[in-house]
């Protein structure tokens, strides 16, 4: 089959700002087991530019595909993009199966499905194994039903969804494709060749407002060898300087993580690693942080969330105010970086709560922060506690993090915007965090710094002016259950457990042999 791979144009500020592209690694992913099954494979990436409807539909059209695949990293926030553009595919190519994929979609699929006729199947879970599957069975009309982790419409137009997706218990049986991309057309980090890398998936810990976590279900890793004799292929065959880690929690093993770093370094690979962590986990490897920096990390972003006991308990995040301290000095004293990511939003805070909470930070001392806003999604646990919460964000494009999408009880939006921009320049403009950005002694983190001082200046109007003349606000919206529909958590691991797995796949070797 010739396939069309699809990676939407987003409207997230991330998107846009700096004008700087990494590659869609989940694409790749899928992209590299189909051209293993023989298929002829192009990516399209529209992020470039972003490519305008009518250049995107000109392009697929020219390749006349016998099947598009689409997807995005953002999801939620891009399916209104996705969904608009597929409508103006199935004219343009009324021949060619639509298929998508994403978190977004695969727990939503009912009502994708329902509101979008145009889009055929819907990859449910992890794509890779799942996505070759489809292709022949749409190439050689064997049954839909008989495949697992999809969701279509059968021969009496229902919509109906398979069993659970198969877990890829190996991460390193598929290849990522890597050669749908060219290379020289990545950058980040500064302009620096860069690419997106998972070392693992999942995540052992139970935050309950999480949206990826039930998405991977269980953690795994990579081989650890393997992946970094890739990275280092990576850099000398392509020119890669910077590796951005998509994992959750690249280091929950302390065990894999450790012969990971003494993998890379055996390698000789002047790379720049960034990613994001657990400060627990920063804690515990105190004794090996050396082989971090040695290894090339540069950065950790630490999903600190909040400085309230309260919402840290609420949000079950297990973490604690003394070893998120602790996770910064000790970056620090290995000149690594350390960015801390604010939560805010939650229904009950007070100025006098976000004033403690500058406060907080500042003891921390981050030297980067990144601010966001609750954002609740309908397959997490923390769903069913906001449910009876107000939107005053009726457009999904804007349910990404960056921007307020929930009422608080004791303030306006604009209350809490003027907040949160004080926090952020408070943090990031105080006379210790200037100096470092200035006059810290490490080249490499010195040019870092910048580089998001930079970022940090572009985006900071942009978002003040968004909110005044662009984003629409109302002020008695529906409920959060009324508009995103009921809690789904029950669904929230959308790929089956272990014992489920054997039984599953012992019956599609039973019907492989029937057939």
């Amino acid at each position: 089959m010739r396939i069309l791979i699809i990676n939407p144009p987003h409207p997230a500020i991330g998107s846009r700002i700096p004008k700087e592209q990494l590659p869609p690694l989940g694409l790749l992913c899928i992209g590299g087991p189909l051209i293993d099954d023989g298929h002829e494979v192009k990516l399209l990436d529209a992020e470039f530019g972003p490519m305008a409807h009518d250049d995107i539909i000109f392009e697929a059209a020219a390749f006349q595909p016998d099947a598009l695949l689409l997807g995005h990293s953002g999801s939620t926030s891009g399916h209104p993009i996705v969904a608009e553009l597929t409508r103006r595919l199935a004219v343009a190519l009324p021949d060619a199966w639509i298929v998508y994929g994403g978190v977004f979609p695969t727990y939503h699929w009912r009502e994708v499905l329902e509101q979008e006729p145009q889009i055929d199947v819907i990859v449910r879970g992890e794509g890779e194994e799942t996505a070759p599957r489809l292709i022949r069975a749409l190439e050689t009309g064997r049954p839909l039903q008989e495949l697992r982790g999809v969701a279509f419409r059968d021969e009496n137009g229902v919509v109906t969804g398979t069993a659970s997706a198969p877990v890829v218990a190996d991460l390193d049986s598929f290849r990522i494709g890597w050669e749908l991309i060219d290379h020289a057309r990545y950058s980040y980090w500064g302009n620096k060749r860069a690419v997106v890398i998972q070392f693992s998936r999942g995540c052992p810990h139970l935050c309950n407002y999480c949206g990826q976590r039930g998405f991977w279900t269980r953690w795994r890793h990579r081989d650890p060898k393997k992946l970094a004799a890739e990275i280092a292929w990576l850099y000398r065959e392509h020119g890669v300087e910077v590796i951005n880690f998509a994992d959750e929690n690249p280091t929950a093993s302390r065990k894999a993580w450790r012969a990971f770093l003494e993998a890379l370094i055996a390698e000789d690979v002047g790379l720049t690693l960034v990613g994001s962590t657990r400060a627990d986990d920063i804690v515990r490897d105190a004794d090996i942080l050396h082989l971090y920096k040695k290894a090339g990390v540069e950065r950790f972003l630490m999903g600190m969330e909040n400085t309230d006991r309260a919402t840290l308990e609420l949000i079950r995040k297990g973490g604690s105010t003394t070893k998120d301290r602790e996770a910064i000095r000790l970056l620090r004293r290995h000149d690594m970086l350390s960015m801390a990511t604010w939560v805010v939003g939650f229904e009950e805070e007070t100025d006098r709560d976000l004033w403690r909470g500058l406060k907080q930070l500042l003891s921390y001392d981050p030297d980067q922060i990144q601010t966001l806003y609750v954002t609740p999604h309908r397959w997490t646990p923390f769903f069913r506690i906001a449910k009876d919460r107000r939107v005053i964000q009726t457009d999904q494009r804007r349910w990404d993090y960056k921007h307020q999408v929930l009422a608080t009880r004791h303030m306006a939006p604009w209350r809490l915007l003027l907040w949160v921009k004080c926090i952020e320049a408070i943090v990031q403009l105080r006379p210790k965090a200037l100096r470092r950005v200035l006059f810290h002694p490490d080249r490499k983190i010195r040019h870092a710094m910048r580089w998001y001082t930079r970022m940090g200046r572009r985006v900071w109007p942009h978002e003040i002016f968004a909110f005044l003349f662009r984003d629409r606000r109302i002020a008695n919206g529906p409920t959060l259950a009324q508009f995103w529909g009921a809690p789904q958590d029950a669904e929230e691991e959308a790929m089956a457990s272990r014992q489920k797995e054997r039984t599953i796949a012992s019956l599609d070797a039973e019907t492989a042999c029937a057939a």
